[in-house]
């Protein structure tokens, strides 16, 4: 009787260490100057992908910190590719209603249009418990003063929505939050479609 209780609960307790290691290892934040990643980060194949877009997906659900011209940096890494900017914040009430817009826009579109979010005015640990309950397959900026979404036109009003072109130019700024997904699509459509390379 000892022996074949024992057997079961090995057989029971193995496959939910390995279930333990393989959460444990997905948890990493993987480096890369980030001030950590948001537990529940959604999973979004970075398969067949092109590489700008792939390294972008990879850091889904995090808030980049660190030296430097950030939003720079990433939008030269993104360069050749339209780029959807979202400004939030997690006291940002209609923020967190347009959020799930832009994770299924994000979904949608992963092969042609990079999104970033910048976590406008705001702290680490409250940006990342937001974005614990609300994940996103990109990542974010933290900008504490607002000084990096000034930059390209936005800081205003929150949210705000900043399509950038191929060529890295400002095209046009959405102040406020979008009402529904088809919304967004539509200003997607009209200012982030990738064009055809000549």
């Amino acid at each position: 009787m000892p022996r074949i209780r024992s057997r079961k609960s090995r057989a029971f307790v193995i496959p939910l260490l390995i279930l333990a290691a393989v959460a444990l290892a997905a948890r990493g934040d993987g480096g890369g100057g980030s001030s950590g990643t948001a537990q529940g980060a959604p999973r979004v194949s970075a398969s067949g992908v092109p590489a700008p877009l792939a390294r972008n997906i990879k850091q889904a659900n995090r808030i980049l910190d660190g030296s430097g011209d950030l939003l720079k940096e990433k939008l030269g890494l993104l360069r050749g590719f339209p780029v959807v900017v979202n400004q939030w914040a997690s006291w940002c009430d209609p923020c967190r209603f347009e959020f799930p817009f832009f994770s299924s826009a994000a979904r949608r579109h992963r092969g042609e249009i990079a999104f970033l979010g910048i976590d406008m005015q705001d702290t680490k640990e409250d940006g990342r418990k937001f974005l614990e309950e609300l994940p996103v397959p990109f990542p974010s900026i933290f900008d504490p003063h607002a000084e990096y979404i000034s930059s390209i036109g936005g800081g205003r009003v929150s949210p705000t929505t900043v399509f950038i072109d191929r060529s890295g130019e400002v095209v046009s700024a959405h102040p406020g939050a979008y009402a529904s997904l088809d919304a967004l699509e539509r200003d997607i459509q009209r200012f982030a479609r990738p064009s055809k390379k000549s």
